[in-house]
Protein backbone atom coordinates (compact mmCIF):
# COMPACT_ATOMS: atom_id res chain seq x y z
CA UNK A 1 0.00 0.00 0.00
CA UNK A 2 1.27 3.45 -0.94
CA UNK A 3 0.48 6.85 0.51
CA UNK A 4 0.26 9.70 -1.98
CA UNK A 5 -0.49 13.40 -1.60
CA UNK A 6 -1.68 16.34 -3.68
CA UNK A 7 -3.29 19.61 -2.60
CA UNK A 8 -4.97 22.74 -3.91
CA UNK A 9 -7.13 20.95 -6.47
CA UNK A 10 -9.32 24.08 -6.75
CA UNK A 11 -12.21 22.30 -8.42
CA UNK A 12 -15.34 24.12 -9.59
CA UNK A 13 -17.83 21.63 -10.95
CA UNK A 14 -20.96 23.70 -10.28
CA UNK A 15 -19.74 27.18 -11.20
CA UNK A 16 -16.68 26.59 -13.41
CA UNK A 17 -13.76 28.85 -12.65
CA UNK A 18 -11.04 28.71 -15.33
CA UNK A 19 -7.71 28.21 -13.59
CA UNK A 20 -5.58 29.19 -16.57
CA UNK A 21 -5.93 32.80 -15.39
CA UNK A 22 -3.12 31.79 -13.01
CA UNK A 23 -0.96 30.70 -15.94
CA UNK A 24 -1.24 28.48 -19.03
CA UNK A 25 0.15 25.51 -17.09
CA UNK A 26 -3.17 25.39 -15.22
CA UNK A 27 -5.11 24.72 -18.43
CA UNK A 28 -7.15 21.53 -18.05
CA UNK A 29 -5.41 20.89 -14.72
CA UNK A 30 -8.02 18.53 -13.27
CA UNK A 31 -7.76 16.20 -16.26
CA UNK A 32 -3.98 16.12 -15.81
CA UNK A 33 -4.37 15.27 -12.13
CA UNK A 34 -6.90 12.51 -12.82
CA UNK A 35 -4.65 10.98 -15.47
CA UNK A 36 -1.74 10.80 -13.02
CA UNK A 37 -4.01 9.60 -10.21
CA UNK A 38 -5.49 6.72 -12.22
CA UNK A 39 -2.07 5.68 -13.49
CA UNK A 40 -0.53 5.46 -10.02
CA UNK A 41 -3.14 4.99 -7.29
CA UNK A 42 -4.85 1.70 -6.50
CA UNK A 43 -7.99 1.17 -4.45
CA UNK A 44 -5.97 0.03 -1.43
CA UNK A 45 -3.76 3.15 -1.46
CA UNK A 46 -4.27 6.40 0.47
CA UNK A 47 -4.29 9.90 -1.02
CA UNK A 48 -3.82 12.91 1.27
CA UNK A 49 -5.47 16.17 0.20
CA UNK A 50 -4.39 19.04 2.47
CA UNK A 51 -6.90 21.70 1.56
CA UNK A 52 -8.23 24.08 -1.08
CA UNK A 53 -10.30 21.32 -2.57
CA UNK A 54 -13.22 23.21 -4.12
CA UNK A 55 -14.11 26.79 -5.02
CA UNK A 56 -17.72 26.09 -3.99
CA UNK A 57 -19.26 28.48 -1.49
CA UNK A 58 -21.90 26.09 -0.18
CA UNK A 59 -21.60 22.49 0.97
CA UNK A 60 -24.27 21.30 -1.45
CA UNK A 61 -22.32 22.80 -4.36
CA UNK A 62 -19.09 21.14 -3.19
CA UNK A 63 -20.71 17.69 -3.43
CA UNK A 64 -20.11 17.66 -7.18
CA UNK A 65 -16.37 18.11 -6.68
CA UNK A 66 -16.15 15.77 -3.69
CA UNK A 67 -17.90 12.98 -5.56
CA UNK A 68 -15.69 13.55 -8.59
CA UNK A 69 -12.69 12.97 -6.33
CA UNK A 70 -14.47 10.07 -4.65
CA UNK A 71 -14.78 8.21 -7.95
CA UNK A 72 -10.99 8.04 -8.22
CA UNK A 73 -9.08 5.08 -6.73
CA UNK A 74 -7.86 5.06 -3.14
CA UNK A 75 -8.97 6.23 0.25
CA UNK A 76 -8.83 10.02 0.57
CA UNK A 77 -8.02 11.97 3.72
CA UNK A 78 -8.88 15.69 3.69
CA UNK A 79 -8.32 18.83 5.70
CA UNK A 80 -9.72 22.29 5.15
CA UNK A 81 -7.86 24.97 3.20
CA UNK A 82 -8.29 28.73 3.37
CA UNK A 83 -10.47 28.71 0.22
CA UNK A 84 -12.75 25.86 1.31
CA UNK A 85 -15.61 28.17 2.25
CA UNK A 86 -18.10 25.33 1.73
CA UNK A 87 -16.59 23.46 4.72
CA UNK A 88 -19.20 24.16 7.40
CA UNK A 89 -19.57 22.07 10.56
CA UNK A 90 -17.51 18.87 10.47
CA UNK A 91 -20.60 16.74 11.11
CA UNK A 92 -22.30 18.16 8.02
CA UNK A 93 -19.18 17.68 5.92
CA UNK A 94 -18.78 14.07 7.01
CA UNK A 95 -22.44 13.36 6.37
CA UNK A 96 -22.14 14.10 2.65
CA UNK A 97 -18.71 12.61 1.95
CA UNK A 98 -18.35 9.50 -0.21
CA UNK A 99 -17.53 6.33 1.74
CA UNK A 100 -13.89 6.39 0.67
CA UNK A 101 -13.21 9.89 2.05
CA UNK A 102 -12.33 11.01 5.59
CA UNK A 103 -12.30 14.61 6.81
CA UNK A 104 -10.07 15.54 9.74
CA UNK A 105 -10.84 18.27 12.26
CA UNK A 106 -9.33 18.27 15.76
CA UNK A 107 -8.96 14.49 15.53
CA UNK A 108 -7.16 11.75 13.64
CA UNK A 109 -7.67 8.50 11.81
CA UNK A 110 -5.47 5.41 12.14
CA UNK A 111 -4.86 3.07 9.19
CA UNK A 112 -2.51 0.08 9.43
CA UNK A 113 -0.71 1.54 12.43
CA UNK A 114 -0.21 5.01 10.89
CA UNK A 115 -2.13 7.90 12.43
CA UNK A 116 -3.14 10.76 10.15
CA UNK A 117 -3.53 14.11 11.87
CA UNK A 118 -3.93 17.65 10.66
CA UNK A 119 -5.26 21.17 10.72
CA UNK A 120 -5.42 24.11 8.32
CA UNK A 121 -2.68 26.21 9.93
CA UNK A 122 -2.27 29.91 9.20
CA UNK A 123 0.12 32.54 7.90
CA UNK A 124 3.50 32.28 9.60
CA UNK A 125 4.30 35.04 12.12
CA UNK A 126 6.85 37.64 11.09
CA UNK A 127 5.67 39.83 8.19
CA UNK A 128 5.16 43.55 8.83
CA UNK A 129 1.48 43.23 7.93
CA UNK A 130 0.96 40.40 10.45
CA UNK A 131 -2.00 41.49 12.58
CA UNK A 132 -3.37 40.74 16.01
CA UNK A 133 -6.11 38.78 14.24
CA UNK A 134 -3.47 36.66 12.47
CA UNK A 135 -1.80 35.98 15.81
CA UNK A 136 -5.08 34.77 17.32
CA UNK A 137 -5.86 32.50 14.37
CA UNK A 138 -2.35 31.03 14.38
CA UNK A 139 -2.59 30.33 18.13
CA UNK A 140 -5.97 28.66 17.61
CA UNK A 141 -4.57 26.47 14.85
CA UNK A 142 -1.73 25.40 17.15
CA UNK A 143 -4.34 24.26 19.66
CA UNK A 144 -6.19 22.35 16.95
CA UNK A 145 -3.01 20.65 15.82
CA UNK A 146 -2.23 19.64 19.40
CA UNK A 147 -5.74 18.22 19.80
CA UNK A 148 -5.31 16.21 16.62
CA UNK A 149 -1.92 14.87 17.72
CA UNK A 150 -3.19 14.04 21.21
CA UNK A 151 -5.98 11.99 19.68
CA UNK A 152 -3.26 9.83 18.10
CA UNK A 153 -1.11 9.47 21.23
CA UNK A 154 -1.22 5.66 21.13
CA UNK A 155 0.03 5.47 17.53
CA UNK A 156 3.60 4.59 16.69
CA UNK A 157 3.96 6.73 13.56
CA UNK A 158 2.16 9.89 12.52
CA UNK A 159 1.66 11.70 9.21
CA UNK A 160 0.40 15.28 9.43
CA UNK A 161 -1.61 17.28 6.90
CA UNK A 162 -1.33 21.08 7.02
CA UNK A 163 -2.63 23.52 4.46
CA UNK A 164 -0.32 26.44 5.27
CA UNK A 165 3.43 25.72 5.31
CA UNK A 166 4.98 25.40 8.79
CA UNK A 167 7.88 27.64 7.71
CA UNK A 168 7.90 31.36 6.99
CA UNK A 169 9.03 32.87 3.68
CA UNK A 170 12.63 32.95 4.97
CA UNK A 171 12.62 29.22 5.70
CA UNK A 172 12.43 29.65 9.46
CA UNK A 173 10.30 27.03 11.25
CA UNK A 174 7.23 28.22 13.10
CA UNK A 175 5.80 27.00 16.40
CA UNK A 176 3.99 24.35 14.35
CA UNK A 177 7.32 22.61 13.78
CA UNK A 178 8.24 22.85 17.46
CA UNK A 179 4.98 21.10 18.31
CA UNK A 180 5.45 18.44 15.64
CA UNK A 181 8.90 17.60 17.03
CA UNK A 182 7.27 16.49 20.28
CA UNK A 183 5.46 13.64 18.55
CA UNK A 184 6.54 10.64 16.41
CA UNK A 185 5.77 12.50 13.18
CA UNK A 186 7.42 10.98 10.11
CA UNK A 187 5.99 13.09 7.31
CA UNK A 188 4.21 16.45 6.94
CA UNK A 189 2.41 17.39 3.73
CA UNK A 190 1.30 20.97 3.04
CA UNK A 191 0.14 23.16 0.17
CA UNK A 192 -1.13 26.73 -0.23
CA UNK A 193 1.93 28.02 -2.08
CA UNK A 194 1.68 29.01 -5.74
CA UNK A 195 3.32 31.28 -8.28
CA UNK A 196 6.30 33.31 -7.12
CA UNK A 197 6.19 31.74 -3.64
CA UNK A 198 7.24 28.42 -5.20
CA UNK A 199 10.70 29.89 -5.78
CA UNK A 200 11.45 29.95 -2.04
CA UNK A 201 10.05 26.63 -0.87
CA UNK A 202 11.29 24.98 2.32
CA UNK A 203 10.89 21.20 2.28
CA UNK A 204 12.89 18.03 2.85
CA UNK A 205 14.19 16.58 6.11
CA UNK A 206 14.22 18.88 9.14
CA UNK A 207 14.61 17.69 12.74
CA UNK A 208 14.02 14.11 11.58
CA UNK A 209 10.71 14.94 9.85
CA UNK A 210 10.17 14.87 6.08
CA UNK A 211 8.28 17.93 4.87
CA UNK A 212 6.57 17.83 1.47
CA UNK A 213 5.05 20.70 -0.48
CA UNK A 214 2.27 19.12 -2.52
CA UNK A 215 0.50 22.04 -4.23
CA UNK A 216 -0.68 20.49 -7.48
CA UNK A 217 1.04 23.05 -9.72
CA UNK A 218 4.32 22.52 -7.84
CA UNK A 219 3.96 18.78 -8.58
CA UNK A 220 3.21 19.44 -12.26
CA UNK A 221 -0.32 18.15 -11.51
CA UNK A 222 0.82 14.66 -10.54
CA UNK A 223 0.15 12.89 -7.25
CA UNK A 224 3.30 12.54 -5.15
CA UNK A 225 4.26 9.26 -3.44
CA UNK A 226 5.02 9.90 0.23
CA UNK A 227 5.75 6.43 1.58
CA UNK A 228 5.02 2.73 1.17
CA UNK A 229 3.51 0.57 3.92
Amino acid sequence: MYIYAISDLHLSGVNPKPMDVFGPHWDNHWEKIKESWRAKVRDEDIVLIPGDISWAMELEEAKVDLYDIGRLPGRKILIRGNHDYWWSSISKVRRILPDNMTALQNDSVCIQGIAFCGTRGWTAPGPKDYTEHDEKVFARELIRLRMSLESAKDSGDIIVLLHYPPFNDKGKPTAMVELLKSWPVKHVVFGHLHGESLKSVTEGCFEGIQFHLVSCDYLNFEVKPIMEL
